[in-house]
């Protein structure tokens, strides 16, 4: 398969740079509505799908559970495997594939980490080999941004400093994505650097949901669970169950 563009941007110590700021305070605010929600126990298999460099594995090892974080990028699993422990594992893996059938208790696809693949059928098989993970009657959460609303409030330029590097920094929306351009210098170098995520609509999340088996019991609009309303909600957080 050729090279994704995302195999080689999350790898990137500046997409790391770049995001540096983001706010574990409000991950772990959603960590703790989740499992009081959900009733996570300590005997549970949670799954962090795509985990990056696995702050809320982390943070649900933490908290006493067993957390088994998956994510393709080499790098960010290389970073978090320092952190593993008798309850908490790191592995490559892309989510299109099956991990372990019929093995987990929960699954949770956090920060939009979701979106990235090619077409529809891409996403379709990520979602099948989610259900195949999970247990009969196990629980898949996919926090994604709410489209609608990130697509109406696109600004369509920024410069953003972080450690010394200015990102200057492109968004549009073409043939049904979310684009950004990421254009810096550093040392004398020129770079740049695009992340395309899909601007999947809530009915082609239904379809997804369908295709992989998985009924949608619950959306959410935001990081304490509350209600959903596609004009003004941040987030659209799925709980589904297989």
């Amino acid at each position: 398969m050729t090279k994704e563009w995302f195999s080689s941007w999350f790898d990137s110590p500046y997409y790391h740079i770049l995001y540096k700021e983001r706010d574990d305070k409000e991950a772990q605010v959603f960590i703790d509505q989740l499992s009081s929600f959900l009733h996570f126990q300590p005997e549970h298999h949670i799954m962090d799908l795509a985990c990056g460099k696995g702050r809320h594995a982390i943070y649900l090892n933490q908290k006493g559970y067993t957390v088994t974080g998956v994510d393709l990028s080499s790098q960010s699993i290389e970073y978090a495997k320092q952190f593993e422990n008798n309850q908490l594992h790191f592995f490559v893996h892309d989510m299109r594939e099956v991990f372990e059938e019929r093995y987990f208790d929960f699954i949770l696809n956090m920060f939009t980490s979701f979106g990235y693949l090619e077409n529809d059928l891409e996403n379709i098989k990520a979602f099948q080999a989610a259900a195949r993970n999970l247990r009969k009657g196990g629980i898949f959460v996919m926090d994604f941004f709410n489209t609608a609303l990130v697509v109406n409030q696109l600004v369509p330029y920024q410069i953003k400093r972080v450690d010394d590097i200015t990102f200057e920094i492109r968004k549009s929306v073409d043939k049904g994505a979310i684009i950004k351009d990421i254009e810096f210098c550093e040392d004398g170098h020129e770079y740049h650097f695009q992340e395309k995520v899909q601007a999947i609509s809530l009915d082609e999340f239904k379809q997804y949901f369908k295709a992989a088996g998985l009924t949608l019991k619950h959306i959410f609009g935001d990081y304490h669970l509350g209600d959903f309303q596609i004009e003004h909600s941040p987030r659209m957080i799925f709980v589904l169950e297989k």
